[in-house]
């Protein structure tokens, strides 16, 4: 069987991204291109935060069952 891919975008504020350091937040959802709500852990994207937050489109990588392989920025 053969990963699959989910594109989405992403807006998130350094405030909203600043719960994730602090504790209160451990998951980052978004809808994808499809329609569907897809939730995460956050620490998959935290490489991506910048001063002005999260921002772009992504795509994420997972395998058979849902299995996490990798997340990348498209734009």
């Amino acid at each position: 069987m053969a990963n699959h891919f989910i594109r989405f975008r992403l807006a998130l504020s350094y405030g909203q991204f600043l719960a994730v350091y602090q504790g209160q937040a451990k998951t980052a959802s978004a809808v994808a291109d499809d329609g569907r709500r897809i939730q995460f852990p956050a620490g998959n994207i935290q490489r991506y935060l910048t001063k002005n937050g999260i921002q772009g489109y992504f795509e994420m990588e997972l395998r058979p069952g849902n299995k996490f392989v990798g997340l990348r920025r498209l734009d």
